[in-house]
């Protein structure tokens, strides 16, 4: 199980994937706000709840924490909780690191892959202050949330990749086994990443260098 790199690790890709909550925006705030009322609601443990939520689309938390609850009523709270994230921005704010990391991004192949969405990726996106790639995988997109490892494929699919060309940049243990399922090196970061097996952890972006490679692919020095 890799610990936050000590020493720099070199990655070679054609093609970066992200996902957006923990990773490159720093939504925390937000969603331990709107998912400790849920759990108030349910009657949950809260601290218990906050461990699953991070990664998933919210019906499939709820379906973890809820195991016999129908699932209409989960589709159901989880438009009620995508509609009040997403007119919640307070605290959110860019990952360190993040604004440097997206701008070194321009002009290179890579997606947003979130469980959030359409609307709450742009509104959390805007309230960062980070640009919104022209590729994106949104909640909409999909049948199956992560740890599914569909979202990850639909972007590579759509930025013309194999999968095995890809890196993948995650913060959850949801996300983390998404990327891992689908083939794709991982780069774990922040506080949650280490302990779900990436191939390499940053404590967050200002640890990973970008650079276009010679032959049109993407360098990435990790670590450090």
């Amino acid at each position: 199980m890799p610990a936050t790199a000590p020493a720099t690790t070199t990655l070679n890709a054609r093609a970066l994937l992200l996902d957006m909550d923990g990773t490159i925006v720093n939504s925390d705030a937000v969603v331990e706000r709107c998912w400790r009322r849920w759990a108030e609601e349910q009657g949950l443990d809260a601290a218990e709840v906050m461990k699953v939520v991070h990664g998933r689309q919210g019906y499939a938390t709820m379906a973890v924490l809820l195991p016999d609850r129908p699932m209409e009523l989960n589709h159901e709270d989880n438009r009620r909780m995508l509609a009040a994230e997403t007119a919640d921005v307070d605290g959110v704010v860019p990952v360190g690191g993040a604004p440097a990391f997206m701008a070194a991004l321009a002009g290179l192949p890579h997606a947003l892959v979130t469980s959030a969405d359409r609307g709450l990726a742009e509104a959390r996106m805007g309230a960062a202050g980070l640009p919104l790639p022209e590729v994106r995988v949104t909640a909409e997109s999909v049948s199956a949330s992560k740890p599914d490892p569909e979202g990850f494929l639909k972007g590579a699919a759509e930025l013309g990749f194999e999968a095995a060309d890809c890196v993948v940049f995650e913060d959850s243990e949801a996300g983390i086994a998404a990327g891992k399922a689908a083939g794709m090196r991982v780069v774990g970061v922040g506080p949650r990443a280490a302990a779900h097996g990436p191939d390499v952890a940053v404590p967050d972006l200002t640890h990973v260098r970008v650079e276009a490679a010679p032959d049109g692919g993407i360098l990435l020095r990790v670590g450090g």
